[in-house]
């Protein structure tokens, strides 16, 4: 039996992980490390967030993307300089070699609750009994494809998260549909490799973010303030204040969580498709036919006018639903105790769900505790919370931790 128990290992995962062993509890990681980023994301591709918004947390902030820039003598800015998916990728990879070295390149197959805890089952056969269980899987369940693309087959529709390379659509048309970082992204890196593309929204108007800039007033400061998700007081609310955010009436947490920061292509990839790539705006999908190796996509404006277009493959930039059905290793059991809200777990202020010894960290709680958590930079507020939750209950190693033995102790006897 062991105390905690982490499935997943990207920036959630491992933060966490980083903060429990600090503090010299018993816990075993399964995953593999930064898998949705090197394995699930275009090469060439660079990262959203600014810098300074792009780390992983380790409890003295030791390794920092800055600091990894550093040692390595690769560039970097704390704003107005994009971060290359492949530096940021080795920088996961890094800290987790510094920080997390136990992690278990192994995945959960089933998830069960038990009379003191929870049984883990591995992929290589191994059982695993826990009294806690930490859910950081990411987006890695929660793929969408809506209709009637999700009705054609993956031969000639997939999803943007199936794309690391996309080599093999040179000299190809492609059709993407999204109007979000993703989508636009792809484009740009499909249009470089020689493929056809064109890009096909809902959205009247693809609203790409404005350019940050690296020199501000002070006044321009105070308007707006720069936050790790974004410039504005809005931002800085949900940044600083996640435990009051998750005070706020239901109805205007899961409102504000799909409102805000919605897709927005980033800044450095508008002049890479405008003029470059077709886009066919407030437009929607009615009808797709596979023909032979060709597509046909009827398009129908919010007039009802239509027109075809074909392709030879779509790819779905239509981001992500999150819900605990689609996570495969729950049992039906285990999810019949969690209490949820569209299909996300009500959480505590600990990240704790209705069934005691769950808790769930990254998108999965973000209609709890806001914005942020569907942010990898949300894992610092987070593993801080969890890990302090979590070490007064665990057994601890007094020689792991770097801690006095009389300290933990008395710790032990205090709680």
């Amino acid at each position: 039996m062991i105390d905690v128990a982490i499935i997943g290992s990207g920036p959630y995962g491992l933060s966490a992980a980083a903060h429990l062993s600090a503090r010299g509890v018993h816990f075993r990681i399964f995953g593999h490390p930064m898998s949705t980023w090197i394995k699930h994301m275009p090469k060439g591709m660079r990262l959203k967030s600014e810098g300074f918004a792009s780390c992983l947390y380790d409890p003295k902030s030791q390794l920092t993307l800055e600091k990894y820039c550093e040692e390595r003598n690769l560039p970097y800015q704390d704003v107005g300089l994009p971060v290359p998916l492949e530096t940021f990728s080795s920088y996961g990879l890094e800290f987790q070699r510094r920080f997390v070295p136990n992690l278990e390149r192994k995945q959960v197959t089933s998830l069960n609750q038990q009379s003191a805890g929870f049984r883990i089952s591995l992929d290589d056969g191994e059982v695993v009994d826990t009294r806690k269980v930490v859910i950081a899987v990411g987006l890695s369940y929660f793929k969408h494809v809506p209709p009637p693309l999700s009705e054609i087959p993956e031969e000639f529709v997939t999803h943007s998260w199936e794309h690391g390379p996309v080599d093999r659509f040179q000299g190809r048309e492609v059709a993407v549909v999204g109007a979000g970082a993703s989508a636009l992204d792809l484009a740009s890196i499909l249009h470089q490799i020689g493929a056809s593309v064109q890009v096909i929204s809902r959205k009247p108007e693809i609203r790409f973010q404005g350019e940050p800039q690296v020199r501000r007033s002070l006044l321009d400061r105070f308007r707006s303030p720069m936050t790790t998700i974004g410039p504005g007081w809005q931002s800085v609310f949900c940044t600083e204040t996640p435990l009051l955010f998750r005070q706020l009436p239901e109805w205007l947490r899961l409102e504000a969580v799909k409102r805000i920061l919605g897709p927005a292509p980033c800044w450095f990839t508008k002049e890479e498709v405008l003029g470059k790539v077709p886009f066919h705006t407030g437009v929607s999908i009615t009808n797709v036919r596979a023909r032979k190796s060709r597509l046909s996509l009827e398009l129908t404006d919010n007039a009802g006018a239509r027109r075809v277009l074909s392709a030879d493959h779509v790819v779905a930039a239509t981001g992500y639903k999150v819900d605990l059905r689609r996570i495969a290793f729950f049992s039906r059991d285990l999810l019949s105790k969690i209490d949820s809200v569209e299909q996300t777990p009500v959480l505590s202020s600990n990240f704790e769900c209705s069934l005691p010894g769950l808790y769930f960290l990254g998108i999965l709680a973000a209609n709890t505790f806001g914005p942020l958590l569907r942010f990898a930079c949300g894992a610092g507020f987070a593993a801080r919370r969890l890990s302090h939750h979590l070490a007064r209950s665990a057994s601890f190693d007094p020689v792991e931790a770097n801690l006095p033995l009389v300290n933990v102790q008395s710790n032990t006897e205090s709680n």
